[in-house]
């Protein structure tokens, strides 16, 4: 299966519609993030059979020009301070520079799905679309990949990414989990979770390739 084939079945169930109704409604009457046309663009850059690890978070950044569809990642110069605390943490855990340009899509090139639990926010309003169904759509994504016959990284950041830990019960499968790196949280758990070793250490133990995570 790939993500189009999962996308195109989830868009056809009545959860999704009631879904679509209510963004497509937000996205006509207020400024809303990621554009539209990005909504699913972490699911056009990190193909399910290439999927090697998948970090969870909230929902996009809801100021203007961050989200763009990966969950972490900006292409502008201003870095949210979630992704800074992310590159703090990347850089202490295996102890080099990062280059902190605050595009995360080499990531996501190399099998690392950048996904949030709700993927849709209204402008200067965190979470403000978490109760209109994006769970629904993401408990099936996280399904999906629990179900797939290879070990996979869980790293889940935060409450509402925890949640999503009682999807996941396949035994070939690592879950890593902490605080959210935002900075209400970040020194509650997230500093010193060494997510990014860990990963790779699983990986490599399994024979994957493991991921580049400084440019």
């Amino acid at each position: 299966m790939e993500w189009k084939d999962f996308i195109n079945e989830e868009k056809q169930k009545p959860y999704y519609k009631v879904l679509k109704e209510k963004v497509d409604e937000e996205y006509n009457k207020y400024l809303c993030h990621p554009d539209y046309k990005n909504i699913y663009h972490a699911f056009t850059l990190t193909k399910l059979n290439d999927l090697k690890v998948v970090i969870l978070g909230q929902d996009p950044y809801h100021e203007p020009n961050q989200a763009h569809g990966l969950a972490f990642s900006v292409l502008c110069e201003k870095l949210p301070p979630s992704l800074v605390n992310i590159y703090k943490e990347m850089s202490s855990d295996l102890g080099k520079p990062v280059k902190q340009d605050g595009n995360l899509e080499y990531l996501a090139r190399q099998g690392v799905l950048l996904l949030n639990t709700t993927l849709t926010v209204r402008d200067g309003l965190a979470y403000s679309h978490k109760d209109y169904g994006w769970d629904y759509f993401t408990d099936n994504v996280i399904s999906l990949i629990n179900q797939i016959d290879r070990p996979i990284v869980f790293i889940l950041w935060g409450a509402p990414a925890a949640k999503k830990k009682k999807l996941l019960n396949n035994p070939k499968h690592l879950i890593i989990e902490s605080a959210h790196p935002s900075p209400l949280s970040a020194y509650r758990g997230f500093f010193g979770s060494k997510p990014f070793s860990k990963t790779n250490d699983f990986l490599i133990k399994n024979g994957i390739t493991p991921i580049n995570w400084i440019k």
